[in-house]
């Protein structure tokens, strides 16, 4: 009896719309190759499974899928894999949710929203996956961070994602002011994302935090007819530009 060849790990980035109050074309945002190779997979790991299956849904308008919905295999990553990460070593070990690789068939990898494992779960997933010998295979969709980085006029050759800043308003005020300390030292950008209905507080915060001419971009919206994406030192900020909604995703970045 031969072996099955092994499945793939499929990267599969979503759109960037998820919990936006509307919704970008899909075939706008991901290309025929993504759209494709996510129809044919019918085993997938994510953080939501509800997400997913929205996911595949508008998907299957423009490609069939090869399994209905009902019959997709989709495994949520544990929760507190949400809460406390998973890019230690050592940490969560994700190689028995890739057991039905090994007998051939490949997994998608999605998250809620843009590419996986970037800005959210999943690391411990691929790195499962390079240990059993599985092809990793990142797809071509939308990355919200490169996209904002590309769009502030900050520095696109040295940049760091910082993850959340701290709720408590004096350790965020602190954590902003030693972020502009290091942009304006190293010439490195910082980058963090917000919940959407704390992006009002964390402008607010920057405002009052960093120096007049420090530099802030906001992207928001992205890849949908009402992105907004805008980078202007704090003093123009000060005189009346719009900041981000408490609705809509958003990426913040400061640098020199």
């Amino acid at each position: 009896m031969n072996t099955p060849a092994p499945g793939r790990l499929l990267l599969v980035p979503t759109p960037l719309d998820f919990g936006c109050a509307s919704q970008a074309p899909i075939e706008d945002v991901l290309p025929l190759a993504t759209l494709r190779a996510a129809a044919q997979t019918t085993h997938w790991i994510t953080e939501n499974a509800k997400s997913t299956r929205a996911f595949l849904k508008r998907v299957g308008e423009h490609q069939a899928l090869a399994a209905p919905l009902q019959a997709q295999t989709i495994t949520e990553l544990p929760r507190e894999v949400h809460k406390k990460g998973d890019h230690k070593a050592g940490g969560f070990d994700a190689k028995p949710l890739l057991q039905a690789a090994l007998q051939g068939h490949d997994f998608g990898l999605v998250s809620e929203a843009g590419m996986p494992a970037v800005a959210d779960p999943g690391s411990s997933v691929v790195r499962a996956a390079h240990d059993l010998g599985l092809q990793v295979l990142p797809l071509v969709g939308p990355v919200s961070l490169l996209l904002t980085l590309a769009a502030s006029g900050l520095n696109g050759q040295n940049f760091a994602f910082v993850g959340y800043l701290p709720q408590d308003s004096s350790k965020r005020t602190a954590r902003l002011k030693q972020l502009e300390t290091l942009a304006i030292k190293t010439g490195q950008t910082q980058m963090w994302i917000e919940t959407p209905y704390r992006n009002p507080a964390m402008f607010s915060a920057a405002l009052q935090a960093l120096q007049p001419n420090t530099r802030l971009a906001i992207a928001s919206g992205l890849t949908l007819d009402s992105a907004n994406i805008q980078s202007h030192t704090i003093a123009t900020w000060k005189k009346g530009a719009a900041g981000p909604d408490a609705q809509t995703p958003a990426v913040f970045a400061v640098g020199a």
